[in-house]
């Protein structure tokens, strides 16, 4: 491969995983939920990649709650109307 082609691809794999860390960081903060404010999102005996392939989160660390359960909502502001 040529030097160029080299450089752009590493710029590629760069902006993937820093894009990828952002997604996991944001995903982590809409994760933490309480024990006891967790809304169920799977089934019984659900695994951990069929809880996050329907968007939910998972954690099994805690007994007796939900271990597959709805993301917080991320309170966005609405947005302003223009005044023309």
């Amino acid at each position: 491969m040529a030097p160029m082609q080299n450089k752009v691809i590493c710029a590629l794999v760069l902006v993937s995983m820093l894009a990828l860390g952002t997604l996991a960081q944001s995903q982590t903060e809409t994760c933490t939920v309480a024990p006891r404010e967790r809304q169920n999102c799977g089934f019984p005996g659900i695994t951990a990649s069929q809880c996050t392939s329907r968007g939910c989160c998972f954690d099994d660390s805690v007994r007796g709650f939900p271990w597959c359960f709805h993301p917080n909502a991320i309170d966005i502001p609405p947005e302003e109307e223009c005044e023309f």
